[in-house]
């Protein structure tokens, strides 16, 4: 039998083992080292200074340190000084006392030889003193440029670091432009290149010959392309000193020996650590690591490690906590003094190396990505998730991580499938008549967590009214049969009236009975309002269906009453006519073209083609008034340019008249096949004759419905047989943007391709003028031929 225990909401807690430590309290401990720290800052110069020291001693007996060193030792025992006040004698930084005779050696010990006096070599005590502030190989360079200008006529100076690639890289200049320090950046492994000969052999490498042209040289270029005296010297730490002179004189022996003499002063700058750092093992160091190590959680104190040129290439481990197993990889082995990049493991040394270069440059603590790693579960390997954090400390960075423990992502991700389904689980203990609920469930219903979630026989108390009963039913069925339930029901929420959703089934003891329910329940508010939307959609399309099919069948019968279409060819007055009709719209079968081709009671045929502007059910109105109006004109007398003329009044004083239209009106009489027409503002009629075709010339007319004072002519044209003669509308030959000569053109050489004599000869003359696409214009074509023969008539 399950229980469930009643819970009002959800928090994830994290282990003990996986819990990061506090930056800001870590930050506060390590601050309080501050004092300690700075009591050890003039302890680190004071080293700085023996250091500097020992490079002067270096400099003038070309000794070893450590047989510097044992001198300086020697000469303060012998004096009675410290070792300090003794390294500050020698570089001059004190006014040496008197002289006074040596002490006489003990029995047995080794004499000691008399200091070295340096005021004979100012410039190299100078240089030495000089030294002492120096920060960076950059400011070295400008130093020994300042202190050799005078003495040694040096106008450029050069440090280059040796790559593991075999060639140099350059990591301090002075009296070099930045374009040329540029251009020179690295120097490839070529053999004869002075600054590497200078380093492999141990020895200078003097150019200052005459015409000398030794292999790459960046100080070799002078004005107008002379050669530049230069030598380059090596530093007995690994560098190459590279120094040239104003003119091309060669360097006395004197100038020689001073710079050889302060390349091994450069040595002992060198060897001196920064006084941004204290010592390593320093008092200072031993209480931050003590620091560390009291520290609950993962984290490390790193310093950065740079090259010559100031570059990051690593990170220093100078303390790290007890559970920083990430940097030993499992093993029990201390990582302080350790480099970061030959600790951790190849997966995460990316991102952690990422992290903390993002922070040393904006001075603020960053996030670094997850990354996992393996590690030992059960003497199986499964790949773990970390996640870093870096926060600046001073010059140095706090690196803390936290392991990600499965349990917790796997909260996470229930969580988000919750927050993004909108749904949440639910369980109720039908024995103990408690209830669990996710925190999802009670934002789903808007209820207080404080309240506790609502037992199972509760639930239809929160649905509507009308949808009460079906809950109800549903939750019975399941406490007594067992029946799962998936049952929609509204709710009233403070966020308003909700759809949702029970999905459910119970579990059931040895006897079948029902002893708890679990299930979920689902917010479906905004997939129940887009299935009504639809559902307003579908019945939206049904009805305009229906008016659609209404109105294609008003079009069909106004099609037979307004316009309608013979079934073949027409013989008005013994022409032959084939008639075509094309509308723009489809679906619609009447538009605002319209033609007539009739006979008239007195025998002769009359042919009318006309063209609205516009479309629509305006423009077919107009275009029914029209096309019977001019016909029942015509019929009972009235000339062409006297229709016309009336037909503009009417368009123009007529209150359902629509815009203006174009119309041709022409009357054929057959006993002497003589066709007078007219036309207002419409394009002229085709004549095929003898294999040529012409466009008619067009009497005057405008525009009906365009003037209130119209002029209007007729033109005659004397039939002969064979002739064909078409009249059209003008969405057979405009196609936008392109003018409409272009069009009379096309049609033109389209109607002579196809021979007159030819029966049915239309349909494949409209197929190669217009295109395969939706037609932009209603189209209207009278085809009429006159026969070979004159028609004879009973």
């Amino acid at each position: 039998m399950c229980h469930a225990r009643r819970v009002t909401s959800e928090h994830a807690t994290p282990t003990e083992s996986g819990a990061a430590p506090d930056l800001g309290t870590l930050a506060e401990v390590v601050a309080r080292q501050r004092a300690e720290l700075d009591r050890l800052r003039d302890l680190a110069t004071a080293s700085a200074v023996v250091e500097q020291a020992k490079g002067a001693v270096m400099a003038l007996t070309g000794g070893t340190a450590e047989d510097a060193h044992e001198t300086l030792v020697r000469r303060a025992k012998a004096e009675r000084r410290t070792l300090l006040e003794e390294c500050r004698r020698t570089l001059g930084a004190l006014t040496p006392p008197p002289a006074a005779a040596p002490a006489s050696p003990a029995p047995g010990a080794m004499p000691v030889p008399p200091a070295p006096d340096l005021s004979g070599d100012a410039a190299l005590a100078g240089l030495t003193e000089a030294l002492a502030g120096a920060g960076t190989p950059r400011d070295l360079a400008r130093c020994l440029l300042e202190r050799l200008a005078p003495g040694v006529a040096a106008d450029a100076v050069l440090l280059y670091a040796p790559l593991p690639s075999g060639g140099l890289e350059l990591v301090g200049h002075a009296g070099l432009g930045d374009a040329a320090a540029a251009r020179w950046r690295e120097v490839p492994p070529l053999s004869g290149t002075p600054a590497l000969d200078a380093l492999r052999t141990g020895e200078p490498r003097w150019l200052d010959c005459p015409g000398h042209d030794d292999g790459p040289d960046p100080l070799g270029a002078g004005p107008r392309g002379r050669r530049r005296s230069r030598a380059w010297l090596p530093v007995p730490t690994g560098l190459c000193l590279g120094v040239r002179r104003r003119d091309g004189a060669p360097f006395p022996p004197d100038a020689r020996e001073h710079l050889r003499a302060v390349a091994r002063l450069c040595a002992g700058w060198l060897t001196t650590p920064g006084p941004r750092r204290p010592p390593a093992g320093d008092g200072a160091a031993e209480a931050v690591r003590r620091v560390f190590g009291a520290l609950p959680g993962a984290a490390v104190l790193l310093t950065p490690v740079r090259a010559p040129s100031g570059e990051v290439r690593d990170l220093r481990i100078e303390a790290a906590t007890a559970q920083a197993s990430l940097f030993t990889d499992g093993r029990a082995t201390d990582p302080v003094g350790r480099r970061l990049l030959e600790c951790v493991p190849a997966a995460c040394a990316g991102p952690v190396l990422r992290a903390c270069l993002r922070t040393l440059a904006a001075g603020e603590p960053s996030e670094g990505e997850p990354f996992p790693l393996r590690g030992p579960t059960d003497g199986a390997a499964e790949p773990v998730t970390h996640r870093l954090r870096v926060a600046p400390l001073d010059d140095a960075l706090v690196l803390s991580w936290i392991r990600e423990d499965p349990s917790d992502r796997q909260e996470q991700r229930l969580a988000d499938v919750q927050r993004l389904g909108n749904l949440g689980w639910a369980n109720w203990d039908l024995v103990t008549d408690e209830a669990t609920w996710s925190a999802q469930v009670f934002a789903i219903f808007g209820r207080d967590p404080a309240h506790g979630p609502v037992p199972l026989t509760g639930l239809p108390g929160l649905a509507l009214p009308d949808d009460a009963p079906a809950l109800t039913r549903a939750v019975g069925e399941l406490t007594g049969e067992g029946r799962p339930c998936d049952v929609p029901f509204r709710a009233r929420t403070p966020g308003g009236i909700r759809h949702l959703r029970i999905v459910a089934e119970a579990a059931t003891d040895g006897r079948g009975t029902p002893v708890e329910v679990h299930g979920f329940v689902q917010d479906v508010t905004a997939r129940r309002r887009a299935e009504l939307a639809l559902l307003e959609s579908e019945r939206a399309m049904l009805t305009q269906h229906d008016v659609l099919l209404a109105e294609r069948t008003l079009a069909a019968r106004l099609q037979d009453a307004l316009l309608p279409l013979p079934r073949g060819p027409v013989r008005p007055a013994g022409l032959r006519v084939e008639v075509a009709y094309l509308p723009a719209q489809a679906g619609v079968q009447v538009g605002g073209d319209w033609f007539s081709a009739i006979e008239l009671p007195d025998g002769d045929a009359l042919f009318v083609v006309g063209d609205v502007a516009g479309h629509g059910v305006d423009a077919v109105a107009t275009m029914a008034q029209l096309r019977f109006t001019a016909k029942g004109m015509v019929v009972t007398g009235s000339s062409l340019t006297g229709a016309l003329a009336r037909l503009n009044t009417l368009l123009l004083h007529s209150r359902g008249a629509h815009g203006t239209a174009s119309m041709v009106l022409a009357r054929y009489s057959a006993a002497r096949r003589r066709l007078v027409w007219a036309q207002a503002g419409h394009l002229p009629p085709l004549l095929l004759r003898d294999g040529t075709a012409r466009f008619l010339d067009r009497p005057k007319g405008i525009l009906l419905g365009a003037s209130t004072a119209p002029v209007y002519e007729e033109a005659e044209c004397l039939m002969e047989p064979g002739d064909r003669l078409i009249l059209y509308t003008d969405g057979l030959v405009e196609r936008p943007p392109e003018g409409i000569d272009r069009g009379l053109d096309r049609l033109a050489e389209a109607a002579a391709a196809h021979q007159a004599g030819e029966a049915g000869t239309l349909e494949p003359l409209l197929a190669s003028l217009l295109p395969p696409a939706e037609l932009r214009d209603d189209v209207c074509v009278l085809d009429i031929r006159v026969p070979d023969a004159p028609a004879h008539r009973p």
